[in-house]
């Protein structure tokens, strides 16, 4: 271990917190994608101090960009002496909304009982802060060292990254030769590698029926009595049929090593909210269910489609009426970096220095950016590690310790020296 490079980032706990604590106070919250510009422009001034060359990659077209909230990404580049592998550090900025419950404010980046509190501590500014200051650390260490050390913040990574790693890696910021290795610090513990995630399936489903007036049901057909068919066959078959699936990856936490589904929404009706109006006294025409299906590298996305449009064909040659309509809206498989891959290789020794034991290797439940850098940028040298709690992320209080963020930027400088200077013990 370089002693003298775990002592510089030492040094720098104070501006380490700091940092966090300033990210944490812009409320980029997605939706709608709030202080994105603001965000990157003081990431982009902090890391150009370090001579970084910056670029702000606005993602026009994509889901959500508009003048008013336009999606805002930066990435930093610092090329070193002489040519080699390029490391790449990719946090997203966006935070999803507070909610209630909170003991101080989600934004005022609070610190107090040796954490960081607020919206976004752990998923992800916390990782992002760490990851910056294990770059600035390395290269005061190193100042000749060979290769490049890129760091992004990027946008839109809670609805799907769509207008962030998705949108920069159709530009070619996520493939090689530019980049080699890609390191996202979200927060699955500071002693875990994560090297990848379950598969999703997001789709509409449209039940269909006939308006008539609300006192005389029985010359209408109600749509939303077909979804509750639908409902009741989700829930009498393909619930109890995904619960007997298990898969052999390290999904954590245990309950996600099973296939899962979410009924994320439901509506149906002519009015969705009656305020500042009133119901509509119709039988309702048209119901609508989203819903959000986690599978396993065991399954193949056609029968996951298969299992929910065979319950689907069956009502409609059994139940009088019914028709539906089904609509794909996002489709992700899941992924698995090797083991031996040069990133993961290169965390792992500095999980074993830091913390004197094996990490433990992990799949996430849910995906994140890691599935734009590989579909997208075929870049599959990519892992996730960070510091902070997963159970802490999206809820009141959520906080991220400043010790893990310390050990885990440490780790993250020992990543570098094994990938940019071939320092692998």
């Amino acid at each position: 271990m370089n002693e003298k490079l775990m002592t510089t980032i030492d040094e720098r706990v104070e501006d380490l917190v700091a940092l966090t604590a300033e990210l944490i106070r812009f409320p980029t919250i997605n939706p709608p994608g709030e202080a994105y510009a603001p965000c990157a422009e003081y990431i982009a001034a902090r890391l150009k101090k370090r001579r970084f060359e910056t670029q702000f990659i606005r993602a026009e077209g994509a889901p959500g960009d508009t003048d008013r909230y336009p999606r805002v990404n930066v990435v930093a580049r610092f090329d070193g002496r002489s040519s080699g592998a390029t490391v790449h550090f990719n946090s997203h900025i966006d935070v999803v909304e507070a909610g209630d419950g909170w003991s101080v404010d989600p934004f005022a980046g609070v610190v107090r009982d040796g954490k960081v509190f607020g919206r976004g501590a752990c998923d992800m500014k916390g990782g992002l802060a760490a990851s910056i200051i294990a770059a600035e650390a390395f290269m005061d260490v190193y100042p000749d060292f060979p290769g490049a050390i890129e760091i992004s913040g990027t946008v839109d990574e809670e609805s799907g990254g769509f207008g962030g790693v998705a949108y920069l890696a159709r530009k070619g910021f996520f493939s090689k030769p530019r980049v080699d290795h890609v390191i996202i610090p979200e927060p699955l513990n500071k002693d875990r590698i994560c090297l990848g995630h379950r598969g999703v399936w997001w789709a509409e489903i449209e039940t269909k029926g006939e308006i008539a007036h609300g006192s005389m049901p029985f010359l209408g057909d109600c749509a939303v009595r077909h979804m509750g068919a639908v409902l009741n066959a989700f829930e009498n078959e393909l619930f109890p049929a995904l619960d007997r699936k298990r898969t052999k990856m390290p999904v954590v936490p245990e309950g996600a090593k099973r296939s899962t589904m979410n009924i994320n929404s439901i509506h149906g009706g002519q009015t969705d909210d009656f305020f500042p109006g009133l119901p509509s006294p119709n039988v309702p025409d048209s119901a609508k269910m989203v819903i959000d299906r986690r599978f396993l590298l065991e399954e193949n996305l056609d029968d996951v489609k298969g299992e929910v449009t065979k319950i689907l064909d069956r009502l409609k040659r059994d139940r009088p009426k019914f028709d539906y309509e089904i609509r794909d809206l996002m489709e992700v498989l899941p992924l698995m970096t090797e083991r031996d891959a040069p990133v993961v290789t290169a965390v792992a020794q500095g999980i074993r220095e830091i913390f004197g034991k094996e990490p433990d290797y992990v799949i996430s439940p849910g995906t994140y950016d890691q599935k734009h850098i590989s579909r997208i940028g075929h870049l599959h040298d990519c892992i996730a590690y960070g510091p902070g709690i997963l159970d802490l992320a999206h809820r009141p209080d959520e906080w991220v310790g400043i010790s893990d963020m310390v050990e885990s930027a440490k780790v993250m400088a020992i990543g570098l020296e094994a990938l940019l200077l071939g320092a692998a013990r």
